[in-house]
């Protein structure tokens, strides 16, 4: 009875020195770690899917639509989870979405300012690092909490042409070839690892690998274009053009991977059949 009770005055010390390090963003446990920027990152896990693809002609943003049943929603307000920024660029989130707005309206002032002072879009790396900088200064400043968001970033630039960033709420970035955000990402990126070509894809095969990934990673029985918005960055008589694909595209590029799918299912029965 004497060690039970010292083990339970234990577990209680232990709880009351876990709420001290993980109530301020500013404090390391004594394991070097900030619970409260880990809470952001479990917040974006919990998000809607979002899938991004570079490709050799363009890149490929695709992200899981969960407002699908209210019928009352006015879609004509804009994209749930896209966002323009700039002529060149545009980015789409997961996790907290009135974080999500702060972050783009704050990105989309970044790259005014630079087009109005050297008449030109701005980098997209130096885009994306800049908001960077403000995430990452919400992880060590007293009274503030982190952004619990990520984005994927898409853009187009002189120097290094179609790119694809993401970042997390620590302020951490990098580029990616292909990379997934939200919900089920583990399962999308190992799927990615597989699938994605070494020597790159074209901007057809691009989506045809985005609707794949989603198609068996997501939480549903059927993909629709209900439940998934995709949008393609290109470039076209030296303009860059941001295209939202409309519901009979999407609904297009799924029924060519069921039948596709299919198919591949029955040569797997032909071949196993033909063995036994």
């Amino acid at each position: 009875n004497k060690i039970y009770n010292e083990y339970k005055s234990y577990l209680r010390v232990c709880d009351r020195m876990a709420r001290r390090y993980d109530s301020r963003t500013t404090t390391f446990s004594p394991e070097g770690r900030l619970y409260q920027v880990e809470y952001a990152m479990e917040a974006v896990g919990h998000a809607a899917t979002c899938l991004g693809i570079l490709a050799k002609d363009g890149v490929v943003l695709a992200v899981e639509r969960r407002n699908i049943i209210n019928s009352l929603l006015d879609e004509s307000f804009g994209s749930e989870k896209i966002y323009r920024l700039g002529q060149d660029s545009a980015c789409s989130v997961a996790g907290i979405t009135s974080d999500a707005n702060v972050l783009t309206s704050q990105l989309r002032l970044i790259a005014q300012r630079y087009e109005f002072r050297y008449q030109e879009s701005i980098p997209v790396e130096q885009l994306v690092r800049s908001v960077c900088d403000l995430k990452q200064r919400y992880t060590q400043t007293g009274g503030l909490r982190p952004f619990g968001v990520s984005l994927l970033y898409m853009g187009w630039d002189a120097r290094y042409g179609f790119q694809l960033y993401q970042s997390d709420p620590s302020g951490n970035y990098g580029g990616w070839k292909a990379a997934c955000i939200g919900h089920n990402h583990s399962s999308a990126v190992s799927l990615l690892k597989q699938e994605y070509k070494e020597e790159g894809v074209t901007l057809k095969e691009a989506l045809h690998l985005a609707v794949k990934v989603l198609s068996k990673t997501l939480d549903i029985n059927k993909l629709t274009a209900e439940k998934i918005e995709i949008v393609t960055l290109t470039r076209k008589n030296d303009r860059t053009v941001i295209k939202v694909l409309s519901g009979d595209e999407t609904n297009k590029l799924i029924a060519e991977y069921e039948v596709e799918a299919k198919k591949l299912e029955d040569e797997k029965k032909a071949t196993s059949s033909s063995k036994s």
